[in-house]
């Protein structure tokens, strides 16, 4: 292979490094909305998760979110029973989307600008993930800690 094809293949593969994909955890199976809490909270469990993605309805719905904080927020501090509430009633809905092959530091100026700490990743107009804040600040400050170290 030419020196030249080598240069764009490494660039190539800093690009997917670059992305949410990247950074991002695989989504468990989506809920469905009128499941309960505390169905919510045994999947979140069986899958060491805080957030879960809350299935469409129907085409041209969109996806919602309910999080741990959620929970806590919504039902636990207002002592309704997690048997009793089902996942729409606190659900966030609808919820930023963010592509899976968006650059990290795109994304972090997305959230940023909403005041959010994660979101659902998309991969065309499917959920396969979701992303926090704080990983991709993380990888952001990995990839321009060895950029620095590589130009001297």
């Amino acid at each position: 292979m030419s020196r030249k094809a080598n240069t764009a293949t490494a660039r190539a593969q800093g690009a997917q490094l670059n992305t949410v994909r990247a950074v991002m955890s695989p989504m468990p199976a989506p809920i469905n909305g009128v499941a309960t809490v505390h169905e919510a909270l045994e999947v979140m469990r069986e899958n060491n998760v805080y957030s879960l993605v809350v299935e469409r309805r129907r085409p041209g719905d969109e996806y919602g979110m309910v999080v741990v904080s959620d929970i806590a927020n919504k039902v636990i501090a207002d002592n309704r029973s997690p048997d009793r509430v089902n996942v729409y009633e606190i659900m966030s809905k609808p919820v930023l989307t963010i592509s899976a092959d968006m650059e990290i530091k795109y994304a972090i100026r997305l959230l940023g600008r909403f005041g959010l700490s994660r979101s659902v990743v998309v991969d065309g107009n499917e959920a396969v993930g979701f992303v926090t804040l704080t990983d991709m600040v993380f990888r952001f400050y990995e990839q321009e800690a060895r950029r620095q170290e590589a130009s001297g």
